[in-house]
């Protein structure tokens, strides 16, 4: 164990129920998830991090990730990054997009609002998993952000 040992949070924002256990079970595995919330649409998502409705008792701590797919119900993950992006409070949480959309607009528009990662979701799902650990090791161990 390392002695500045710092918990690893990552809120993965996935309505798949398939990727969202690939994702799961590979972060685990690469041993880059202390502790990782899963939410299935972007509402859920900024409920977590405004801690409101069904969240509304949580403690408000940031999470050191955000892995948002850009096709969700009820708010899309473009919503969900304007959102925490105009947030001054929020603004320098990491958010990748982790998507299975290759639409130049979804990326141009993505970047634009300051997303800061655009991966595509490979088909294969062993290949979704070694995209997600590559991600998870340069955001979570390599990367800094400010405190």
């Amino acid at each position: 164990m390392q002695e500045n040992f710092e918990p690893v949070d990552i809120l993965l924002v996935e309505d798949s129920e398939a990727d969202a256990e690939l994702t799961l079970r590979a972060l685990r595995k690469a041993h880059l998830a202390n502790w990782v919330v899963w939410v299935k649409d972007g509402q859920e998502a900024l409920d977590f991090l405004y801690s409101e409705g069904e969240y509304a008792d949580r403690v408000a701590a940031r999470p050191r990730l955000v892995l948002l797919d850009l096709k969700l119900p009820r708010l899309n993950g473009i919503d969900v990054l304007r959102r925490l992006k105009h947030d001054e409070a929020r603004r320098s949480i990491p958010v990748v997009m982790l998507t299975s959309s290759n639409e130049e607009r979804d990326i141009v528009e993505s970047y634009a609002l300051g997303v800061n990662s655009y991966l595509i979701k490979p088909v294969e799902f062993d290949k979704l998993g070694e995209q997600v650990v590559n991600a998870g090791l340069y955001w979570l161990l390599a990367n800094k952000v400010p405190g």
